[in-house]
Formats: structure tokens, C-alpha cells, sequence
């Protein structure tokens, strides 16, 4: 886009138009001609970024759900107390901190029944929440488009075999399938962890722990080995009819008639031009994926001995009818916040990547200018 573009520059055009330079000059500094090569490309990229900048309810997904984003990465560091601290324990004051509301001493948002600061354990539980979504999300991206790129690509017997076995695995229940995985495999990962000392210090710097609380881990690791399990068909099953959409078109003919290998035709012809619905299906994913682990973890709560959000509700919960609505009600924003976040930027997403929606936006920005 040079200086003749129809659109009215805003500021964060121009912070967009800076970071697409600065991510040109990335890609540019280890391919040298890639930009000769993909002008169309990198002006289309632009375009997307001004398209965001219009849309009031993208932006408003955007800043939430990177709030979620930098409050799992940095939150254990900003908490005023660890996640494990407790008013009771420190001050001796029971009757003063027990279920304590909002404002009570150092407490901003109260405390729960052993005392401990609502707030950090808030910002703790992102952490948990986000180390989740980001072990859980990938297993079953790479997994689920790779066989349903084969499947579509190949169709026939191969086609069958994997939509079969895809089928088999959409036929468990997420939720009693992650039941089953946190009753017979927590044990065995927390003596796994606890027996390795390598294994024991990634887990809790991963998840920020102190490293004797790093078994602890345990449910949350078994609950993410079952959503491995069940989050990959419906990625096979959306990629594998996109593939059946595409590969008949002519520039995968071409491809073919160039002699050109199937993992080349694969991967970088077909796969860029079904990225668009792909990537909208992650981005709601993102929020599919803090809810259901929210959701285990509030039925297993009696196993969470670390700071999860679903397990703060559940044991919130237990208080509720006692008028103690902080220790509901806030963990719960947390949830909402995070999840919708993440959905209306996929919604705006969805809009953005599809052309036809997309040029209603441009218009838009095209009217104004001339106004």
C-alpha cells in the first residue's frame, strides 16, 4: 500500500503499517528476495490490519484476550503474595480473614477460607489457564490438519481409514474421558514428577509453582492429555474438507502437471489458502479451551492443590449461600473476560479473512476519506 491508498490513516494504521515493516524486515534479513516475490502478500496483510483497526468489537476481543495473554505470562511476577500465602497463618487474625470481603487489610478482592489473597490467587490461576491452552491447542492443531490434509488430498482408502478412526475418537465424551485420564493418570505424573528432578523444575516454571508443589500439577497435566485426545478430530474433519474444496482447482493441477512433490503441493500450495478458516477455528479455540479446562477443574477441584480458576469457583462455591459472592463472582469474570475475549476476535476474524466481508470494511474506510 504506497501513499495513494484510498485509506484514512488513523493511528493505529500507522502503528499497523510499523509492524508489518518490521516483520518485512524480519522475513528479509534471512530471504533476501522474499519480498519481490510476495508484495501482494505483504499489501493483503496491510489491508487485514486496517480492516481490524474499523472493527470497534475485533479490537475490544484483541485487547482482552492479549490482557489474558500478558496476565498468565507476568501475573505470578505482579501478585502482591504467593499464591500459597495466607493472612490467617501471617497475622493469627482468623475471625478477620476468614472468607474476608473485598478492601479487608491487604486483600483487594478478599480472601478465601484458609485466608489467602483472592487477587494473587487470580493471577496465579492465569498462568495455569494459559500454559493449558498453550500444551493443549498445538497437539491438536499439528494433528488434526496433518491427517485431514492426507485425507482430503488422497481420498479413497486412506481418506476412509482416517475419517473412521477420527470418528471413533469423536465419539468420546470429552468430559468423562478427562474424569478417567485425572483418576488413573495423576498419580503416575506426580510420581513421574516427583522422582525427576529435571521434569519437577519445568513443570513449575512452567506453570509457577515452588518446586515442592510441582505434583500438584498432576490434575491439570492429566486433564490436558484428555483434551489431547478429543481437541484434534474436529481440526482433521474442518482441513479435510477444505482439501477436498481446493484440490481440484487449477493451480493444484498445475502444481501436479510441474511434477512437483505431494508434500510440496500440500504445504505450500493447499495449506495457505485454507489457513483463513483454520485460523479462525484456533482463535475460538483458545477460548473453547479455557472454559472446558475451567469447567474440569471445577468438578475436580477437590484435587487442585494449586491456584486454577474452575477449581476457585468450586470451592467459592461452598460459600455462595453464605452471601460470600467474591469468591464466585470475581473468578468467574476472570473466565468470562478470557473466553469472550477470544470469541469476538474470532467472530471479527472471521470477517476479516473472508474477502467479500472484508471489502464492506474497506468501503467503509474508503467513504470516510472521502468525506
Amino acid at each position: 500500500m504506497g501513499s495513494s491508498t484510498p485509506y484514512e490513516k488513523k493511528l493505529l494504521d500507522r502503528f499497523s503499517d510499523a509492524l508489518i515493516s518490521a516483520l518485512v524486515r524480519l522475513i528479509t534479513a534471512f530471504r533476501k528476495d522474499w519480498l519481490k516475490k510476495n508484495k501482494n502478500r505483504v499489501d493483503e496483510w496491510r489491508i487485514m490490519l486496517y480492516a481490524l483497526n474499523r472493527s470497534p468489537i475485533g479490537l475490544a476481543g484483541l485487547i482482552l484476550g492479549s490482557l489474558f495473554i500478558v496476565t498468565g505470562i507476568v501475573g505470578p511476577l505482579l501478585a502482591p503474595h504467593s499464591y500459597d500465602f495466607s493472612f490467617i497463618a501471617t497475622t493469627q487474625q482468623y475471625e478477620k480473614y476468614y472468607v474476608a470481603p473485598p478492601g479487608t487489610g491487604g486483600a483487594i478482592l478478599g480472601t478465601d477460607d484458609l485466608g489467602r489473597d483472592l487477587f494473587s490467587e487470580l493471577l496465579y490461576g492465569a498462568r495455569v489457564s494459559l500454559m493449558s491452552t498453550v500444551l493443549v491447542l498445538p497437539v491438536g492443531i499439528v494433528v488434526g490438519i496433518l491427517l485431514g490434509l492426507i485425507a482430503g488430498y488422497y481420498g479413497g482408502i486412506v481418506d476412509e481409514v482416517l475419517m473412521r478412526f477420527t470418528d471413533i475418537f469423536l465419539a468420546f465424551p470429552g468430559l468423562i474421558l478427562a474424569l478417567a485420564f485425572s483418576s488413573a493418570l495423576t498419580g503416575r505424573l506426580a510420581d513421574g514428577i516427583a522422582h525427576n528432578p529435571y521434569l519437577t523444575w519445568v513443570v513449575s516454571q512452567l506453570f509457577a509453582v515452588k518446586p515442592n508443589d510441582a505434583v500438584n500439577v498432576a490434575p491439570i497435566l492429566s486433564i490436558v492429555m484428555a483434551l489431547w485426545v478429543v481437541w484434534w478430530p474436529a481440526y482433521a474433519r474442518v482441513a479435510r474438507g477444505l482439501v477436498l474444496e481446493e484440490k481440484d482447482k487449477i493451480y493444484v493441477e498445475a502444481s501436479r502437471a510441474l511434477g512437483l512433490r505431494t508434500r510440496v503441493i500440500l504445504l505450500h500450495h493447499i495449506f495457505p489458502n485454507i489457513l483463513g478458516p483454520l485460523l479462525v477455528m484456533m482463535t475460538l479455540d483458545i477460548g473453547g479451551v479455557i472454559l472446558t479446562e475451567a469447567g474440569l477443574s471445577f468438578i475436580l477441584g477437590a484435587m487442585m492443590k494449586i491456584p486454577d480458576w474452575g477449581a476457585i469457583v468450586q470451592h467459592g462455591s461452598e460459600y455462595l449461600v453464605q452471601g460470600k459472592w467474591w469468591l464466585v463472582v470475581f473468578p468467574g469474570l476472570a473466565i468470562l473476560i478470557s473466553v469472550l475475549g477470544w470469541n469476538l476476535f474470532g467472530d471479527s476474524l472471521r470477517d476479516i479473512l473472508d474477502p467479500r466481508t472484508r471489502r464492506s470494511i474497506e468501503f467503509k474506510a474508503k467513504e470516510g476519506r472521502r468525506k
